[in-house]
């Protein structure tokens, strides 16, 4: 089972994040932002990851610390879960749609981080969540899990239905990329021989 539990303490948040990348979907969520555990949920039962995360942040100053480190904390659990990557598929995309938005990740877990995403919100809010913040989750993850990252949403005129096919693709990319690959098993995705 690749299982990991990483706690982060600073001056402005305290995290725990718990994954079983092997999981099936399960989510125990409360960083005090509403929308982004809905997020977070997403990431949970598209990617079938077992996810825990328990945040205390200065919410009294805005979301942007909490999300970040919680970027930060989870990108830790799955590096640490996933291990040598030995047999993974390595690569994972996803198209997701949700009515007339529709967004496209693509995820490398190639030891390098690296983001580049394009997401045209329609409005600067969903609820109290700054979309802002949304850069600022993938940033952290990406920063820390070493993975390289590409998020395009292709169109749509919700703020919210945009950030969930974002979330929700973003899972389902994560869930291909971390699978075993039947026919690799024993090998390691790369001609370098290490990730």
């Amino acid at each position: 089972m690749r299982i990991a539990e990483v706690t982060r303490n600073t001056a402005e948040t305290q995290i725990t994040a718990s994954v079983n990348l092997d999981g099936s979907g399960t989510a125990s969520l409360a960083t005090g932002i509403g929308f982004f555990d809905h997020m977070l949920d997403q990431i949970a039962r598209h990617g079938l990851i077992d996810l825990a995360i328990q945040a205390k942040g200065d919410l009294h100053i805005d979301g942007h610390h909490t999300v970040e480190d919680v970027g930060i904390t989870l990108g830790q659990a799955v590096y640490k879960a996933v291990g040598d990557k030995r047999g993974i598929r390595r690569y994972g995309h996803a198209y997701v749609p949700l009515d007339e938005a529709l967004s496209r990740v693509v995820i490398d877990f190639s030891g390098r981080p690296g983001l580049i995403m394009n997401v045209p919100f329609k409005s600067g809010m969903i609820g109290t969540f700054d979309v802002q913040l949304a850069h600022e989750f993938f940033q952290g993850f990406v920063n820390h899990a070493f993975v390289t990252l590409h998020i395009d949403n292709l169109r749509g005129e919700n703020a919210h239905h945009q950030c969930e096919t974002v979330f929700k693709a973003f899972a389902r990319a994560l869930r291909m990329a971390l699978e075993f690959d039947p026919r690799a098993m024993d090998s390691i995705a790369s001609t370098k021989g290490s990730l």
